[in-house]
């Protein structure tokens, strides 16, 4: 069995098929499925699913991109839902200066601020990183996020810093570009990485992997990204499934 560690089936592009994507899932042998929330529709969403599916858990928080809408009571929010028993993060959250919707400052300080709630609630981080590593895992440190670990989603940076995102006491997630035939940094991490560090996602709808890329992502396809680290590892599939499940089960503590 896999678990889809970052998922986002709570999005509309999932409306008239989410049960059927489930039933994929498990029929491909990835279950549970951690389904990720970062606004208010999508985090009402995703606790819909977790409560109506077994096997479905939610993580949620909210995205650095709109930042600049969060308010005192959304974030209220965010940390009563950290009680909930089928809510195992905090995420996904962080910095992306890519966009340029919300100020670099008011990012900062809403990551600031989420920090702060998931070592209140003692609840793991997921992290959202776009074009602001340095400020990322500056902010990190300064604010002890050790403390409550996590894992950086769809890690994006290089193998340079592994050591450093691992020091804070975080998992590496890779996800489709894992798969892509010139991605040679994802490829260099997923051999670098240690295995009792290493988590597998789709962050579908996005980030198809091969040979499904340009379609819509779903959990079930978290397969193939497992099947291309094995390979890269040079190790069994069912032995890259097994450390990840056990991996995933550890960091967000699920039954």
């Amino acid at each position: 069995m896999l678990i889809d560690t970052h998922t986002h089936i709570n999005a509309e592009q999932f409306n008239e098929d989410v049960e059927a994507t489930i039933e994929r899932a498990r029929a491909a042998g990835v279950s549970p499925m951690l389904v990720v929330g970062f606004d208010n529709p999508t985090i009402t969403r995703a606790i819909e699913l977790a409560e109506t599916y077994e096997d479905i858990y939610a993580i949620v928080g909210w995205h650095p991109v709109d930042a600049v809408d969060c308010t005192a009571a959304d974030l209220k929010r965010i940390e009563t839902l950290m009680a909930h028993p089928k809510v195992m993060a905090l995420g996904e959250i962080g910095l992306d200066y890519h966009w340029d919707k919300s100020e670099k400052d008011v990012q900062q300080r809403v990551f600031r601020q989420q920090i702060a709630i998931a070592k209140r609630t003692n609840m793991p981080i997921v992290i959202h990183n776009r074009e602001a590593t340095a400020d990322v895992l500056d902010i990190l440190e300064e604010e002890h996020a050790e403390e409550v670990g996590g894992v950086f989603h769809s890690y994006s940076m290089s193998v340079e810093l592994l050591e450093r995102c691992l020091r804070l006491n975080f998992y590496i997630s890779l996800g489709g570009p894992v798969t892509f035939k010139n991605a040679k940094v994802p490829k260099a991490v997923a051999q670098q990485v240690p295995l009792d560090r290493l988590l597998v996602e789709t962050d579908c709808p996005y980030l198809t992997p091969t040979p499904f890329r340009g379609k819509r992502n779903e959990p079930a396809y978290v397969t193939y990204v497992a099947e291309e680290i094995a390979s890269l590892r040079d190790m069994s599939y069912d032995a890259l499934a097994e450390a990840t499940t056990a991996n995933a089960k550890r960091l967000f503590r699920l039954p």
